[in-house]
């Protein structure tokens, strides 16, 4: 059986996926973290996920005894299938379809899907994930209709409730640095400043207000703009 107390999260080493982390250890007596190696270009998101639990235990001890096991799962198909900005070397723009070359289809529904099977074998039936319609780059896999058919598909096919959090599905990206203060305060705005990767080009190489990133692509231009109204008077 599942426990309720316990929230495996989808964790990128982005800026949405450290915040849904600290909207669930303020929430959940045990957390466990998944990531997801699938070719991605930006490959500093992943190096940047360890950096930042590493973090967390040192400096928020209210959080220290909460945050337990990460796990690293493969999922290359999508690299093996390829088409995508973020797989392949391709530019970053809108495509014939009417979605921007950045959009991996089946992304979301792949990390779901394996996120429920790692909670299956860990007793765990909550999951959180940073996807979001208010502020987002028109992946169709992001909408929160997507996200709940997923989760009822998944219950059924697991014979046992899957929910899907997705605290962020109805802010913008301003709210979000909000929230990440709420949560945990300066310390950890900081450090999402600091470590999380957010940019598809992966670039840490320029450092900016918001944190690192080339700074013109859509994800550096979404978190850029929306650090800027959360710390406007």
């Amino acid at each position: 059986m599942s426990d309720k107390s316990a929230i495996l999260v989808l964790f990128s080493g982005g800026q949405d996926s450290t915040v849904c982390l600290a909207w669930a250890l303020s929430r959940f007596a045990r957390v466990e973290t998944v990531g997801f190696d699938y070719g991605q270009r930006h490959k500093s998101e992943l190096a940047a996920r360890p950096r930042i639990l590493e973090k967390l235990r040192a400096d928020f001890p209210d959080w220290t005894g909460r945050l337990g096991a990460d796990h690293l799962l493969p999922l290359d198909i999508l690299k093996v299938i390829g088409g995508s900005a973020l797989t392949d070397d391709i530019k970053i723009e809108m495509g014939e379809n009417g979605l921007p070359t950045s959009f991996v289809p089946g992304r979301n529904l792949m990390f779901l899907t394996a996120a429920a099977a790692l909670g299956y074998r860990r007793g765990i039936g909550e999951l959180v994930g940073g996807m979001c319609e208010t502020d987002f780059s028109g992946y169709p896999d992001c909408r929160d209709e997507t996200v709940q058919a997923t989760a009822r598909a998944l219950s059924l096919g697991l014979a046992r409730p899957v929910t899907v959090h997705t605290p962020l599905m109805w802010i913008d990206k301003a709210a979000t640095w909000r929230m990440a203060e709420q949560l945990g305060g300066k310390a950890l705005v900081d450090l999402i400043v600091e470590e999380s990767v957010t940019c598809y080009q992966g670039d840490r190489s320029h450092r900016h207000d918001w944190g690192y990133g080339c700074g013109q692509c859509p994800a550096c231009e979404l978190r850029a703009a929306g650090y800027a109204r959360y710390r406007a008077p």
